[in-house]
This record gives C-alpha cells, sequence and structure tokens, in this order.
C-alpha cells in the first residue's frame, strides 16, 4: 500500500501539464493549460482515488488533503450546471455548452459537465437535487444533435449531446439512478446497447481506446457499470442477457439470471432476498451467489427512494476560487 501510494503522490505532484497551476489554484485557468476543463475535471477525480490509496495506507492526513483537492470541479461549475472554462479567473464570455474546442479534450461542455463521478451528491446538491440532476439528464439527451466550433472525429454515437463514441460520456445514463428514476436508466442503457453496437467491421460507435467500448457493452449488458471506479460499487442498469456465469478469483461463482421480457426492472433478488439498493457492492461478486432481475413492461418503483439509491460523496471542507470580474484585460 505504501509502495503503490508513493507512486500515485509522485505522478500527482509532477509539474507537467497544467498540475503545478492546478496545485495552485485549485482549476487551470485557459492560460495555465490546454483542455483546462477536462484537465481540471480528470485530476480532480485523479485526486479522489489518490485519497482512498491513501486512506487504506493509514495516511488519513494525506488522504483529506486529496479529499478537498478532489472538489475542484466547484470552480468551474457555473450557476446553469455547466463545467465552464475560465480566463485569468473570470468565466469565458460568449459560451456555448455545444462549443468543441481548445478548452475540453475531444468534447465539449455538455460531455464534461457530468464528469463529477467520486461526488454525486455534492454535485446534485449544487444542481439543485435529484430532479434538477433528471431535469439537466433528459436536457442532454434531447439536445440538438449538431456542435458547434471545430469539427471532431471522436464525437460520434451521438443521442442529443451525449457521445457515447467517446469515453467521457460512459458512465452519465447510469446517473439517472442517483436521482431516483432508474427507469430512465434501462431505458437508455438498452437503447445504447442495441443502437450503437453492431456485428460488422464499423460495429464501434468510437475508437476502441484499450478495450473501452467493449468493456461498457460486456459490464452493461450484464446488468451493472462502475460508475465510479476506486468506489467498490456498481450501478444498475438493464440486463440485457438471459443469463451470465461470472467467475471469480477466489473460485466462487455469482450467476445472473434475467426473468421475463419488459425493457424495465420491476424488483431484484440476491440470493433470494429482496434487494431495493439500485447498486450492488464487489464483495457481493466476491461471495460469489445468484441475481434474478425481474423484469416489466411498465416503471415500477424499484431503487427510487434516496436511501436505496447510488450516491458518491466526498465529505470535506473547500473554499471556491472566486470568479473575478473586470472590464479590463489589464488592472492594476
Amino acid at each position: 500500500k505504501n509502495k503503490a501510494l508513493e507512486m500515485v503522490r509522485g505522478s500527482s505532484m509532477h509539474p507537467m501539464f497544467g498540475m503545478e497551476d492546478f496545485r495552485k489554484k485549485g482549476f487551470l485557468n485557459l492560460q495555465d493549460e490546454y483542455e483546462s476543463v477536462s484537465k481540471t475535471l480528470e485530476y480532480g477525480y485523479d485526486d479522489f482515488c489518490v485519497a482512498q490509496i491513501a486512506r487504506k495506507a493509514g495516511q488519513i492526513g494525506l488522504a483529506s488533503s486529496y479529499d478537498r483537492s478532489s472538489l475542484a470541479y466547484r470552480n468551474l461549475m457555473d450557476e446553469k450546471g455547466f463545467m465552464h472554462p475560465r480566463s485569468n479567473g473570470q468565466w469565458v464570455a460568449d459560451f456555448d455548452p455545444r462549443q468543441v474546442n481548445n478548452h475540453f479534450t475531444e468534447a465539449n461542455s455538455w460531455q464534461y459537465s457530468f464528469y463529477v463521478p467520486h461526488d454525486i451528491q455534492g454535485f446534485m446538491k449544487r444542481l439543485g437535487g435529484p430532479r434538477a440532476l433528471e431535469a439537466q439528464l433528459d436536457a442532454l439527451f434531447s439536445a440538438d444533435e449538431r456542435t458547434t466550433g471545430r469539427t471532431q472525429a471522436d464525437i460520434t454515437g451521438l443521442i442529443g449531446q451525449y457521445a457515447h463514441g467517446n469515453e467521457p460520456s460512459h458512465h452519465i445514463a447510469y446517473l439517472y439512478n442517483s436521482a431516483g428514476a432508474p427507469h430512465k436508466t434501462q431505458q437508455r442503457v438498452k437503447q445504447i446497447l442495441e443502437e450503437m453496437y453492431h456485428n460488422a467491421p464499423d460495429g464501434l460507435s468510437g475508437n476502441e481506446d484499450c478495450g473501452q467500448m467493449s468493456a461498457w457493452y460486456v459490464l452493461s449488458s450484464l446488468g451493472f457499470y462502475p460508475v465510479c471506479p476506486g468506489d467498490p460499487r456498481y450501478v444498475i442498469g438493464y440486463p440485457a442477457l438471459d443469463s451470465a456465469n461470472i467467475r471469480m478469483g477466489n473460485g466462487k461463482v455469482f450467476r445472473i439470471r434475467r426473468s421475463g421480457s419488459g425493457p424495465y426492472i420491476d424488483h431484484v433478488e440476491l440470493n433470494g432476498l429482496d434487494h431495493q439498493n439500485n447498486f450492488l457492492r464487489h464483495r457481493d461478486f466476491m461471495q460469489g451467489g445468484k441475481l434474478v432481475f425481474h423484469m416489466s413492461e411498465t416503471p415500477s418503483d424499484w431503487g427510487t427512494t434516496m436511501d436505496r439509491v447510488y450516491l458518491t460523496s466526498v465529505r470535506s471542507s473547500y473554499i471556491e476560487a472566486p470568479v473575478m470580474e473586470y472590464a479590463a484585460s489589464v488592472f492594476f
């Protein structure tokens, strides 16, 4: 654990790709680094992962420090819920969330504005609560598919402004679970499985990138997906398979079965017991057992109460960088 911590700490402090400015300011201005918004968000998630390793190693103070810096997204989230680039401390003017530009990595603000997998509860609270998150997701999937700005070949597999062909979008459909609307996760995951994958040479909607496009398909077909790697839980989606067995490294077997043919989950059984949480824990798999999805033609109230939904949260105090407002580009 200490060796792993030493390695990830070294990487997290390496003064390249804007990391030095990120450590000083808590976010990146566009003057600091190319693709400043994407890097701020991804460095924040990376710091969450470092915090988990530090905590496992017994370095509680260090973990708390990385917890704080993992909340960097709060410096870029504007009042409409978009991750908004900043220039010398100000919001960039003439902002269009559909625009593809140098502030984002192969994407736009629509596609990166949900990239807070480690603090879903905090992100949702800033939006205005579960219904606001649900509405923001609805707006993403129903938005005009056209982008503005430069042409970007990686933005493919579009449903509204959701781009399945590029990995930063891959967790987004599962966020409906966190808003207490798991039937919408089931709808979207089913749609993506059926429309974005085909048994043909061009059967993927985007670049495979180390196998992620296929990994999403395999996991989602089984009925769950790790929205936040580093958190040992998996969000339940839509099971596309009638049956599957997973042989765990410890020799145990986890069996998955689907009962019924409807598009919605009516209820779930785990080892013969009613399972109300709309997520699974890693230990559920490691212990072996049987998971049964009972399907329905209509949405149910399964997994909809807020004490049963998947949420992540970083519990740390955080002082946001103030947003500057000034008329001139140079001031004294």
